[in-house]
C-alpha cells in the first residue's frame, strides 16, 4: 500500500514506510493526491525507487519465465522478466561451471526473486521440485510424439527440460549429439515414460530422417506394400532393379545397407521385409 504524495505535469510520486517512489504506470495521471493504492516496488537499473500497479509474474515467492538478454562472464546472465527498466541477474554462482553450458541471449529461464544480505536483488532459478510441483504426469499414449521445451537442470546422468505442455522430459547422454545449455530450447521425441511420469526423450533424429533419397524411397515402397515387402534383395538382377526402382544395383545395395543398419528391414532369399515399426521402443 502506498499514498500519493506529490504530482506534477510529468510525474507522480507515492510514499510507503517513509520511502518515496516514482509511479511508472502509463495511467499515473489518473491518480489524485492522498489516494491509497496497491502495487509493486523495486529499484530500476539507475537505482531509482519506482512503483507500479501492474504486479509482475516474477517476484518474491512467485516464479515465471524470463528471457536472457545479456551475458557477463564476470557476473552472470541478465534476464528480462517484464519489469520496466530492470533486468534480473542470475549470479554466475548459480550457473554451470562449464561456460559453454551457460544460457545464451534468447534462452528462457524459470526463476523467482532473491534479496541478499546487502539488499541486492537477484534472479533465483527454480529447482527441480518447483518444476515437479507444476508438471503434468506423462502417459504411454504419447510415445513417439514430438515435444519442445527448455532445459532447466543439467546433470551427469542427463538433461531435464520442461515442455511447452507442462511435462518434464529427461534426455540421457546417449540420446543426444551434444549437451544442451541451461535454458536452451530443445526439440525431441518421446521414447518412454518413467514410473513418476517423467518422459524419456530422444534428441536424435528418427531413423528415416537420416536416410538418403534412395533409402527413403525404398522404405516408402515397403510401407505402401500390402505385405510390407518386395521380392528384391542385394542378390537380385541389376536390370530388374533398374526397371522396378529406377536406380542402379550399386545404389540399391547401398540403400538396403542403410536400412539394415537402422534396423528398419530384414532380407531373406525371397526379398526384403519391413520391420514392424510399432514394436520399436527407441
Amino acid at each position: 500500500m502506498a499514498i500519493v504524495t506529490d504530482q506534477n505535469e510529468k510525474e507522480t510520486f507515492v510514499q510507503n514506510s517513509g520511502v518515496t517512489y516514482k509511479v511508472i504506470d502509463d495511467a499515473a495521471e489518473t491518480l489524485s493526491l492522498g489516494q491509497t493504492i496497491e502495487g509493486f516496488t523495486y529499484l530500476d537499473k539507475k537505482g531509482t525507487p519506482v512503483f507500479t500497479r501492474e504486479i509482475p509474474e516474477v517476484r518474491i515467492g512467485h516464479y515465471g519465465w524470463g528471457e536472457v538478454v545479456e551475458v557477463r562472464r564476470n557476473l552472470g546472465v541478465f534476464v528480462n522478466v517484464q519489469w520496466k527498466d530492470k533486468d534480473l541477474v542470475v549470479s554466475l554462482d548459480d550457473l554451470p561451471n562449464e561456460g559453454h553450458l551457460w544460457p545464451k541471449k534468447g534462452d528462457q529461464l524459470y526463476l523467482t526473486v532473491r534479496i541478499d544480505e546487502k539488499d541486492r536483488i537477484w534472479g533465483e532459478l527454480a529447482q527441480e521440485e518447483d518444476f515437479v510441483a507444476i508438471s503434468k504426469t506423462g502417459t504411454k499414449e504419447e510415445h513417439n510424439s514430438d515435444v519442445n521445451g527448455h532445459a532447466f537442470l543439467l546433470k551427469k546422468s542427463g538433461t531435464y527440460f520442461f515442455t511447452e505442455d507442462h511435462y518434464i522430459g529427461f534426455v540421457h547422454p546417449s540420446e543426444r549429439e551434444r549437451e544442451p545449455r541451461l535454458g536452451e530450447h530443445i526439440s525431441g521425441r518421446i521414447i518412454g515414460v518413467r514410473e513418476d511420469g517423467v518422459y524419456y526423450v530422444s534428441l536424435l533424429p528418427r531413423a528415416y530422417e537420416v536416410l538418403d533419397e534412395d533409402a527413403a524411397m525404398l522404405l516408402e515402397v515397403l510401407r505402401r506394400s500390402s505385405d510390407q515387402r518386395f521380392p528384391f534383395n542385394d542378390k537380385s538382377d541389376p536390370q530388374a532393379i533398374k526397371n522396378q526402382f529406377g536406380i542402379s544395383k550399386g545404389q540399391f545395395k547401398r540403400a538396403l545397407g542403410r536400412l539394415m543398419k537402422q534396423r528398419l528391414i530384414t532380407q531373406d532369399e525371397n526379398g526384403t521385409q519391413l520391420v514392424d515399426e510399432t514394436s520399436d521402443e527407441s
